[in-house]
């Protein structure tokens, strides 16, 4: 029952998240629950807690509109703190969410508490090059049962869950609207794609407003939900740059994709490289680094057998799409998380050969 008051309270207007900690902190202090905070006297609630008179006004107006016993009815798709997918290191953040709406699949939420993903960001003019990497590296990490996490904004953040879904992945988007808007406009029918495939999330309560501001708040939840962060290309002045910062202040890795120095949409990216941030040449790099991802499954085991016994005693990408029938993407994808494993090596002329105890 604490949770249907927790979300009630978390609906009063003026109630933000610094708020809401200071409630729950009341609470624990007092040993009550959220339903009998919500039947204290305005003044005794004043006596505890420091806010100005407005909030106190917008709390007693919101009191009155739904009465001593209020009818709590929780929407399904909403996560909150306390519960038992909410991920705790969201609780570290400045400014932690109140709530996270959700649409798509759910057992996602799981992965995402133990920050089992990878974010990928940068920027929406992006270079074809960019673009090109950006979907490599969603395909790449997706074809290694890694979630990838990004903003579904246009350019790099599309390129990223393109690739994440051509490469049979789950994509994560993290949005700076609610759940039932869509930003840009043209990504409706993308957007429900990634919410079939993959997961949807936002802080935002349905019927918000569009505001710029919320497009930059969201890139501290990609970041928190994340193993590493990778920027393929930005500007000087972009949102990516913002995560970055936020994934210093919670020791999150960044890799950073290296830029034409002439072209300024990679200003910004390449600037991160003398802060410490990792340079990433290709994607196998990122793959070695981080290994198999939680979405690994035991399909993948059978076709990694299928690629081996296919090999034999050496053969290039060209004879194994013959010999297997698949595509050059897909068997690429397959051979490079081999090669990371130690099982195959790439000799000269592009030959692949299992590699030799």
């Amino acid at each position: 029952m604490d949770r249907g008051w927790w979300w009630l309270w978390s609906q009063c207007p003026g109630l933000g998240s610094a708020r809401l900690r200071a409630l729950r902190s009341v609470a624990c202090q007092y040993s009550v629950g959220p339903g009998e905070l919500w039947s204290w006297p305005v003044q005794r609630l004043c006596s505890v807690l420091s806010w100005p008179q407005s909030c106190w006004l917008s709390v007693e107006r919101f009191r009155r509109e739904h009465g001593e016993a209020p009818q709590i009815k929780v929407p399904e798709n909403v996560l909150l703190p306390g519960d038992q997918r909410w991920p705790q290191v969201m609780d570290r953040l400045d400014r932690p969410p109140v709530l996270l709406h959700h649409s798509g699949d759910s057992s996602l939420l799981d992965l995402l508490q133990q920050q089992h993903a990878v974010a990928v960001v940068g920027t929406r003019a992006a270079s074809a090059h960019g673009l090109a990497v950006a979907e490599d590296l969603g395909r790449t990490l997706a074809s290694m049962g890694w979630p990838v996490i990004s903003g579904l904004a246009e350019g790099i953040d599309a390129a990223a869950h393109r690739g994440c879904l051509d490469g049979g992945g789950r994509p994560v988007a993290v949005l700076g609207t609610s759940l039932e808007r869509v930003y840009p406009r043209h990504h409706e029918a993308f957007q429900a794609e990634v919410s079939r495939k993959g997961l949807l999330l936002s802080e935002l309560s349905p019927g918000t407003a569009m505001n710029r501001g919320s497009f930059v708040e969201r890139n501290r939840l990609i970041v928190a939900l994340a193993q590493a962060l990778v920027v393929v290309e930005c500007p000087e002045r972009s949102g990516a740059l913002i995560s970055a910062r936020f994934a210093a202040q919670l020791q999150c890795p960044v890799w950073v994709v290296p830029g034409d120095a002439r072209r300024w949409s990679s200003q910004g990216s390449n600037a991160l490289l003398r802060n410490q941030a990792s340079p990433l040449l290709e994607a196998s790099e990122l793959a070695e680094h981080l290994g198999a991802g939680p979405l690994m499954s035991a399909s993948t085991t059978i076709v990694h057998d299928a690629l081996l016994n296919a090999i034999g005693d050496g053969a290039s990408i060209e004879t194994l799409q013959g010999r297997l029938g698949e595509t050059v993407d897909h068997l690429s994808s397959q051979l490079l998380i081999l090669e990371c494993e130690g099982q195959l090596v790439c000799e000269a002329g592009h030959l692949w050969r299992r590699r030799r105890l």
